[in-house]
């Protein structure tokens, strides 16, 4: 029996009722035309899963009925990861988002650098904000993931970077030339990733970076684009000091 897994931004307890959000109401009563009764995993980004059921089925709305306080799921790495990404054209940023998730990220920071070629004042900013959670959380429910990564508003490279702290960990930057390998890295715990948008990072962006404590990463001898260049990273990061 298919069982949904379902993204709610509310509180989770035991005999409670709680209205799906509208998307995915629709979704399990229209497109899987399921019943009342029908068994749903829930979580809301606390770290658990919570077993819930169908309740009522009404035209505007789905409520599903939590049957127990949640089950812990250990499904995080344990290299607290932060990417920041370039903003990337269109369905390049959804694509990087989602995979990126997927591959267990915790916190995403989306970058205005030298060569983003997007434009993006605050009502963009704030519709692109919401689509970007929105993907997040999609991305959650189909991994398995039951802490949503944070994503944060776009910010200039400049002013991101002045603002870090020790607690980052490990500054690296994807850059061909760099003088470091995923494998010689001396296995860290906490590390954020730069990576460029189409174009990739300037010089002017690698100096911002490289001023406050940015070494360069190199993934091999071969240009990756920007979609392609932060998930292989992720990827290799993880397999050699992460999940594995």
């Amino acid at each position: 029996m298919r069982i949904p897994r379902i993204c709610v931004f509310a509180p989770l307890a035991a005999d409670t009722e709680i209205v799906l959000p509208e998307q995915a109401g629709e979704h399990v009563a229209r497109v899987l035309r399921m019943d009342r009764g029908h068994p749903l995993v829930l979580f809301n980004g606390d770290g658990r899963e919570y077993r819930a059921e169908i309740a009522q089925l009404a035209k505007r709305a789905v409520t599903a009925r939590v049957l127990d306080d949640g089950t812990e799921t250990g499904r995080e790495s344990p290299l607290q990861l932060t990417l920041a990404q370039g903003v990337a054209r269109g369905e390049k940023m959804d694509l990087i988002l989602q995979k990126a998730t997927e591959l267990g990220v915790q916190r995403i920071v989306p970058l205005i650098t030298g060569r983003t070629e997007v434009k993006l004042d605050a009502e963009r900013t704030g519709r692109r904000l919401a689509h970007w959670q929105a993907v997040v959380a999609g991305a959650c429910e189909q991994s398995g993931r039951t802490r949503l990564p944070s994503i944060e508003a776009p910010v200039r490279l400049a002013t991101w970077a002045a603002s870090l702290t020790d607690e980052v960990g490990l500054r690296l930057a994807l850059d061909p030339e760099g003088s470091l390998s995923v494998r010689t890295l001396v296995a860290p715990t906490r590390a954020v990733l730069v990576v460029g948008p189409e174009g990739g990072l300037s010089d002017d962006d690698m100096a911002i970076l490289d001023q406050v404590g940015f070494e360069g990463l190199r993934l091999g001898p071969r240009i990756l684009r920007t979609e392609t260049a932060g998930l292989a990273a992720i990827a290799a990061l993880q397999a050699v000091h992460g999940d594995a």
